[in-house]
């Protein structure tokens, strides 16, 4: 069902991709208008500034395309999944992050989980591409997601003190005790965390995808 902040990402949408491939100068006028509509409608809705809806609407060009999300789900010989805690929020999520230029999404997985946890996996199969639309996550921004959960084996149990600039600890959970930690719902819900849980006790799993 269509809500304010898909229509504000479709008029985004519709008003960048215009601006890009239009070849007539009245038809380019018309989209920046729209865009100007639609940046005042997100200064509304999120309380943005000026210079934050610059940055927003001036960070990509062409045709947009939904952003990527890359989540690395990491148990260990106990068959307990690696959750990290979030500095800010102070809430515990699956180690993850934006994909980057230059990286797969398997490298993405192998790159967040040793910034964040401390550690080093590899990555083993694709569990869920999840549409975060469609789905009940806290977003915090009007980006369209694309939310790739991964399951990774590691290289070892043993997790070592962790303090950077997103997160200060790691640790190992079973699905009950996950499921009663304060998590961070924007990066992931209850539901993929047993998602999770299901795969890895699975020989045999088909990716979940919306």
């Amino acid at each position: 069902m269509d809500n304010l902040e898909l229509l504000i990402q479709q008029l985004q949408a519709i008003a960048q991709s215009g601006k890009h491939y239009t070849k007539d100068v009245f038809d380019r006028e018309r989209y920046e208008q729209l865009e100007e509509v639609a940046k005042k409608l997100t200064a509304k809705y999120t309380g943005a500034n000026e210079q934050q809806l610059d940055i927003f609407f001036d960070s990509d060009n062409g045709y947009v395309t939904p952003k990527v999300d890359v989540r690395a789900v990491t148990f260990n010989s106990e068959n307990k999944i690696l959750l990290v805690n979030e500095k800010r929020g102070n809430t515990w999520s699956i180690p993850g992050g934006w994909a980057d230029i230059g990286y797969s999404i398997g490298e993405i997985a192998i790159k967040e989980t040793r910034e964040e946890a401390g550690i080093h996996v590899t990555p083993k199969r694709l569990i869920a591409v999840r549409d975060m639309q469609k789905h009940s996550y806290a977003q915090k921004n009007l980006s369209y997601i694309y939310k790739n959960i991964i399951e990774c084996v590691p290289d070892n149990n043993k997790l070592t003190d962790v303090d950077n600039s997103e997160t200060d600890d790691a640790e190992y959970f079973t699905l009950d005790e996950a499921l009663k930690l304060n998590l961070s719902l924007n990066r992931n819900l209850p539901e993929d965390l047993k998602m999770a849980f299901e795969c890895h006790n699975s020989v045999v799993w088909e990716t979940v995808f919306d």
